[in-house]
């Protein structure tokens, strides 16, 4: 009978950390393919939860890519003005704006920015971030602990790697940028 419950226990507890690990994969689409993203709550639990709150609500999709530094990283996540499909959608503002959530307090960690990081973007204020969001083209150790890692691109990065480059004299701004196809929990 022991041995039976344990067997049980054990198949049980495979069961649900698979499910767990399960609620932390998100698919990010874009116009070239999907991209698999590991999410990291132990890390950085109040910037994951608003990440998968927008996402999941569906304020993601068709959000430009506002902000494409060639070598270094493609900002999103405006859903105030980077929205493409909204009344407010305003290229010129897209990256000034947020949610309608409050702003999230930093929790900055010892994970590295490298390749295929997701960062939450920021004012200079470290508790300013909010919806927006960067991933790393490469690694940017200058911005190890003074900005929130909160996940990784996992499967797909060459689909990132397409993601249209902005004018590098005007700091990365994109004219006709891509965007969030949609942002979805797996």
């Amino acid at each position: 009978m022991n041995k039976l419950f344990i067997k049980i226990l054990f198949i049980f507890s495979l069961f649900i950390n698979q499910t767990i690990a399960q609620e932390n994969i998100m698919i990010l689409k874009l116009k070239d393919g999907d991209v698999k993203i590991e999410l990291f709550p132990d890390v950085a639990p109040n910037h994951v939860n608003r990440i998968k709150e927008l996402a999941n609500s569906g304020k993601y999709d068709n959000v430009v890519f506002h902000r494409v530094i060639d070598g270094f990283m493609a900002q999103t996540g405006d859903v105030q003005f980077g929205k493409s499909d909204s009344n407010n959608f305003d290229l010129n503002r897209a990256g000034m704006g947020g949610s309608d959530l409050p702003d999230l307090k930093q929790e900055f960690s010892g994970l590295p920015h490298d390749r295929g990081t997701l960062s939450m973007a920021r004012s200079s204020d470290p508790n300013s971030a909010n919806s927006q969001f960067f991933i790393c083209f490469k690694p940017a150790p200058f911005l190890d602990r003074q900005y929130t890692v909160f996940g990784k691109v996992i499967e797909g990065m060459e689909f990132v790697d397409k993601i249209k480059r902005g004018d590098e004299n005007n700091n990365g701004s994109v004219s006709d940028p891509d965007k969030i196809v949609s942002f979805k929990s797996l």
